[in-house]
């Protein structure tokens, strides 16, 4: 452990199972840490590992230079941050929140920080609870560059990557946001293709090797769809979205024949289509995000 560390202070508000991870890393590192949480008894474990338990947020914020908020969403941070006496308490402190929610909900929270006088930082974390205190974890921060810096080391105390992303304060969530929509989407997608397999006998056990090759072909393609993207060239000379369009109506007709609910492949079906019908049908699968990004 270094010495910076054992010397440093946080407060963690929020111990749901990520919270209870932040706080079980910093205590790991030798980080003197004060925990809160709104509802009591989820901070036994970590006060037997040498966590303080403080009997209201207001002591929580007091005790540290330093607060990492992580809970459900940004209704349930300003409950907590937005309360006179915890207000109070924050003024000329520090606040981390890695709380996840969207870009503008962060701005909000940036001003409200700034009128009066909170030092802030927005940030998300975006690998699961199990990989905190590890190489695996995977930390994204945005706001003023100079707080980001002031705090580093603690805040390395939590293992993995940590990526300043700029000092919109915002960006750190709308890398979130775009992150977390390919991940569910997926999700979706793999939750589809088990059921149309099922359907025809394949079981989930069966088909998960070949989804794994699936999986594979993506991170390729997310490099070069992006070049695409920004370059603003969307060739579709090796698989047009013409022919993507017709696997496509494979996938609903197949699936609406077993009676399964074939909405989210008719949605990107639909979007394919109406890019079709713009004039774009020799371009690749990937025009569709410039259609959609058009006002």
């Amino acid at each position: 452990m270094s010495s910076s560390n054992h010397q440093s202070a946080v407060t963690v508000l929020g111990l749901g199972p990520m919270g209870r991870a932040l706080a079980g890393s910093f205590l790991d590192a030798g980080v003197r840490t004060t925990v809160w949480n709104r509802t009591p008894g989820r901070d036994l474990e970590l006060v037997q590992r040498g966590a303080v338990s403080a009997r209201s947020a207001e002591e929580a914020v007091a005790a540290s230079g330093l607060t990492v908020v992580c809970v459900v969403n940004y209704d349930a941070a300003d409950a907590v941050l937005r309360r006179g006496p915890v207000t109070d308490a924050l003024k000329g402190r520090t606040v981390v929140n890695l709380t996840a929610d969207v870009p503008d909900r962060a701005r909000d929270t940036a001003a409200w920080a700034a009128a009066h006088g909170v030092r802030y930082l927005d940030g998300a974390i975006m690998t699961p609870a199990t990989t905190i205190g590890t190489p695996a974890a995977v930390f994204i921060l945005s706001g003023p560059k100079e707080l980001h810096e002031e705090h580093r080391s603690v805040l390395e105390a939590l293992g993995g990557t940590h990526t300043h992303l700029g000092e919109d304060i915002g960006r750190a969530a709308a890398y979130d946001i775009a992150l977390l929509d390919v991940f569910w989407t997926a999700m979706a997608g793999y939750a589809h293709a088990l059921a149309v397999a099922g359907a025809e006998g394949v079981t989930a056990r069966e088909l998960a090797p070949f989804a794994k090759g699936i999986g594979a072909i993506l991170p390729p393609l997310f490099e070069e769809f992006a070049q695409d993207v920004d370059s603003g060239s969307f060739s579709g000379e090796l698989n047009p979205i013409t022919s993507a369009v017709s696997s496509m109506a494979h996938i609903v007709h197949a699936s609406e024949a077993h009676g399964i609910d074939a909405g989210v492949m008719r949605a990107a079906e639909g979007l394919a289509r109406r890019t079709i019908a713009l004039g774009h049908g020799t371009d690749g699968f990937i025009r569709i995000a410039e259609v959609l990004g058009r006002r």
